[in-house]
């Protein structure tokens, strides 16, 4: 016979927190959002770490090598979608590790013999002012001189000007060595009053700049989560399927974390992926696992040794598979039971393995009751979908902003190897299609900026935090205090009986 599960399947709308006692220190300012990122022992850090507790999720339509880098000086972490060729995967990680805090790989240069209407074109598609003057006008080629907008003055020059005649020459230039320290580098920036300094090796190639902007960046980014080398912490996304191939260009282009993009991951194909990743790198590559929904999904996917486990199926605002296929949890009763499975996993093998929440978050409250029940940290999609950051673009339908946000279960993701039932269904998948979709394609309300957004989002859990008596995130999973809400409650929580004033 069928095993039931008679509890009903709740969402984050149905809980609410109820306030504790909060200490003169129980402030906003002194919550601590820090996170562990990887699987550790009890009692001690982990390897890898979050300053907040975001992540943006492995979709073509969220992250991307632009995501990565924002969402990274605000302390979370992005994983690059897998769903395209390895090449183009790792060549965003490469981007991503290049934008080293502080020392940039130039991605303006030209030749000498260009000209004034070469430096205006460049300038209008990098949107930089500062182009490096290069002898075969590469990011490598060896330095001759540099223009910046102080070089020229349209009004007054010839568009056929050549570069040569009007840049600053490399003998009039300040620059530094290859293998400076970054605190040396802005010493030689401030010292010589200098918006930037192109930094060389010892045959006069130029290897990166360092510009004054990224240090008043860097001051303003106190949460940024960087690497040993100063790079930006990223992960990517890779599937159960081309693993053997993707993954080694992955790490080679310096992902400081895999996990493996599934619907549904109580599989033996996850254990596979995950066992290849130990045979061949030990605990040096981290690799996430997932989604799950229930305590044996949890324990299947630890024992294979993951990193971390996402909980989640069919919570996400494009996500069909629930009425598709009938599977998947209410995101709040997952997240409750997997944590109850997590926290005595812990308690039984002194390893605890942090949990990923993906999708149902709606509103911003949610965020701080996923955490309450259990999450490490969220991965969330529709929520970062909506920023200048995210890679699709800006259009106006219907009178306002919106941007493009397509599920990876959607035939537009053409995400095949997601979704495929074993390694013969993907041999042609150049040329199928999905039986049926798991994802819609849809739009959602332009919003900005991501840091703006994120720091609004984070005050309010912050603000939550305190008013629950807590100043970090393990003692929220420790000490929070839930009640669910009726329907007639829910209704009470928002403004009502009243009059609104036109907005």
């Amino acid at each position: 016979m069928a095993r039931f599960v008679n509890d009903p399947s709740r969402t984050f709308n149905e809980y609410l927190l109820i306030p504790r006692f909060s200490g003169r220190d129980c402030t906003p300012a002194n919550v601590s959002l820090k996170t562990p990122l990887v699987k550790h022992k009890v009692g001690e850090a982990a390897t890898l770490n979050l300053n907040v507790p975001l992540a943006s999720a492995i979709m073509q339509s969220v992250s991307g090598d632009r995501m990565a880098v924002a969402l990274a000086k605000e302390g979370g972490v992005s994983f690059i979608f897998a769903a395209q060729s390895i090449a183009d995967q790792a060549a965003m990680l490469a981007r991503v590790k290049d934008h080293k805090a502080g020392f940039v790989r130039s991605d303006s240069n030209i030749r000498p013999d260009a000209t004034l209407a070469d430096i205006l074109a460049m300038r209008e598609k990098t949107g930089h002012s500062t182009v490096a003057v290069t002898q075969d006008g590469t990011a490598q080629g060896k330095l001759v001189g540099i223009v910046t907008s102080r070089d020229y003055r349209v009004s007054r020059m010839e568009l056929d000007l050549s570069v040569s005649e009007f840049m600053t020459p490399l003998s009039d230039l300040i620059v530094g060595h290859d293998g400076m320290t970054l605190s040396a580098a802005n010493d030689m920036i401030w010292d010589n009053k200098l918006n930037a300094l192109p930094v060389l090796d010892a045959e006069g190639r130029l290897t990166r700049f360092v510009f004054r902007k990224d240090y008043d960046s860097h001051k303003s980014h106190p949460n940024e989560v960087l690497d040993a080398n100063k790079s930006y912490l990223v992960g990517a996304g890779i599937n159960t399927h081309d693993y053997r191939e993707r993954i080694p260009a992955l790490v080679q282009a310096g992902a400081d974390i895999l996990c493996i993009d599934s619907s549904e991951g109580y599989t033996v194909w996850q254990a596979d992926t995950i066992a290849f990743v130990r045979e061949n790198y030990g605990d040096s590559v981290k690799i996430g696992a997932g989604n799950v929904v229930d305590a044996d999904g949890f324990r299947y996917l630890a024992d294979a040794g993951a990193d971390f486990v996402k909980v989640g199926i069919g919570g996400g605002s494009i996500c069909i598979t629930r009425e598709q296929k009938g599977i998947g949890r209410g995101q709040a009763s997952a997240v409750i039971d997997v944590a109850a499975a997590r926290d005595a996993y812990a308690q039984e093998t002194g390893i605890y393995v942090p949990l990923c929440s993906d999708g149902g978050i709606v509103f911003d409250y949610h965020m701080t009751l996923a955490l309450a029940m259990g999450a490490d940290f969220l991965m969330l999609g529709r929520y970062f979908a909506r920023f200048d950051e995210s890679p699709t673009p800006r259009i106006h339908y219907n009178g306002a902003y919106v941007k493009e946000y397509w599920g990876e279960g959607s035939n537009r993701a053409r995400n095949w190897q997601r979704y495929g039932t074993g390694e013969e269904s993907t041999k042609q998948n150049d040329k199928q299609k999905l039986t049926f979709e798991e994802g819609v394609d849809s739009y959602v309300p332009y919003a900005g900026s991501l840091k703006e957004n994120v720091n609004t989002s984070l005050a309010k859990v912050r603000s939550t935090m305190a008013n629950c008596g807590v100043l970090d995130i393990a003692t929220l999973h420790k000490e929070a205090k839930l009640t669910l809400v009726s329907a007639t409650s829910i209704v009470e929580g928002g403004a009502h009986d009243v009059i609104l004033r036109n907005q």
